[in-house]
């Protein structure tokens, strides 16, 4: 089924600002998804960080707090079949998706900058291979983007436990940093509906024939 004829518009107002974040069309299941666990993964992250560290400033607290609650949310929301059908629908091409990661360079620079004392090396490492990275994926034939990003995704999670510094208090973040957008965002795959979905949009009788 073409998912492009099956894309609904984003609603006017508020609730069209939140559907052209976690795609228009997103289900209660989806959106619970997407909200309930980033808050629960930022509690926990600043919870990790102040036993594991407890010396931080409230800037660093902060910080921890908003980036648990970014990645674990981009996780989510990158990978929801609504967001897939939104973020990979007509008109987004290679301009949108590598300008989508490189903006996140910003979260590799704060990292170095306030959790590593400006790490510049680590800075330039991880930020090279994330363009890499993310050319490979991005350039690679569409039935090949899965595997190919799952192998890049499994190069940085090595990178980030055998070559980097950790940074203490944020050893989760290269790896989860590196599933949002190689993984979860940039890889384009079928964006399968519910079927009470499917089902709204059949006629009565090809619903009915379907029933029966």
């Amino acid at each position: 089924m073409d998912t492009e004829q099956l894309l609904p518009h984003p609603r006017k107002g508020f609730p069209g600002t939140l559907d052209r974040f976690v795609g228009p069309g997103a289900t209660p299941a989806e959106l619970s998804l997407q909200f309930l666990l980033p808050l629960l993964a930022a509690v926990a992250a600043v919870a990790h960080a102040a036993y594991a560290v407890g010396t931080w400033s409230a800037l660093q607290y902060m910080l921890c707090a908003l980036l648990a609650l970014d990645i674990i949310g981009g996780i989510i929301t990158n990978s929801t079949s609504s967001g897939k059908r939104w973020y990979h629908r007509a008109g987004q091409g290679f301009l949108q998706h590598f300008g989508f990661v490189m903006l996140h360079l910003g979260h590799l620079t704060v990292v170095s900058w306030l959790f590593l004392t400006l790490d510049l090396l680590w800075l330039l490492v991880a930020g090279m291979y994330l363009v890499i990275a993310s050319l490979t994926i991005i350039l690679s034939p569409i039935y090949l983007q899965r595997p190919v990003a799952l192998l890049m995704y499994a190069g940085g999670v090595l990178l980030a436990l055998y070559v980097l510094t950790s940074p203490p208090g944020l050893e989760w973040f290269l790896p989860l940093f590196y599933l949002k957008l190689l993984v979860a965002h940039l890889p384009r795959e079928e964006a399968y509906r519910p079927q009470w979905e499917a089902n709204k949009a059949l006629t009565p009788d090809a619903a009915k024939r379907r029933a029966g």
